[in-house]
């Protein structure tokens, strides 16, 4: 495994003031700790630079939460211990589809298949901007508290767009409910 990596505890102090050249070097630093967390633990997955990228994430919105400068390393592998267990609970497998730009994509053998999908489309689009994001990111797993910082907004507001986005999308779809 990586050494613990040599960050000053004056260093994550700026870094948690806002000073981007900080906050770069301090990110830099926790990377190859971070890779071999998920490397030793998962292998050659090509996931890893996913759950590297998005543990440095979670570290840099959550600096100014950090109570004690020198638990930085600390505070850095419970961000990466939280997306082991979101890769372990299946959000990172197959949230993406790449195809072939130059091919259309393929048509369902069975029309009656696709439009359950064109519904859920259309819906989606019915909703606002704003909360088709909320949706989004609830779907790749983030928590109510995570989503409300990312978006400069309350955690109560968020949950009240979720609850709303429902309700539009139970009215506009027929036999719909938050589990399908």
């Amino acid at each position: 495994m990586a050494r613990a990596p040599n960050i000053p505890a004056r260093l994550v102090a700026r870094a948690r003031q806002g000073e981007s050249e900080a906050q770069n070097l301090l990110l830099r630093r926790l990377e190859p700790v971070l890779r071999a967390f998920f490397f030793k633990r998962l292998g050659d997955v090509p996931e890893i630079d996913d759950l590297v990228q998005n543990t440095l994430l979670r570290v840099h919105t959550g600096l100014p939460d950090l109570k004690d400068d020198a638990r930085l390393k600390a505070f850095a592998m419970k961000a990466a211990l939280f997306e082991l267990q979101d890769f372990y609970r299946g959000r990172y497998h197959g949230r993406e589809q790449l195809f072939d730009p130059e091919q259309p994509p393929s048509v369902a053998d069975d029309p009656g298949e696709s439009e359950p999908r064109l519904d859920l489309e259309q819906a989606l689009q019915a909703l606002t901007p704003h909360a088709r994001r909320i949706l989004e990111l609830r779907a790749y797993g983030y928590r109510y508290q995570e989503i409300a910082r990312m978006l400069s907004t309350t955690e109560a507001a968020v949950k009240m767009q979720v609850k709303r986005a429902f309700e539009k999308m139970r009215q506009l779809l027929p036999g719909w409910s938050e589990k399908s």
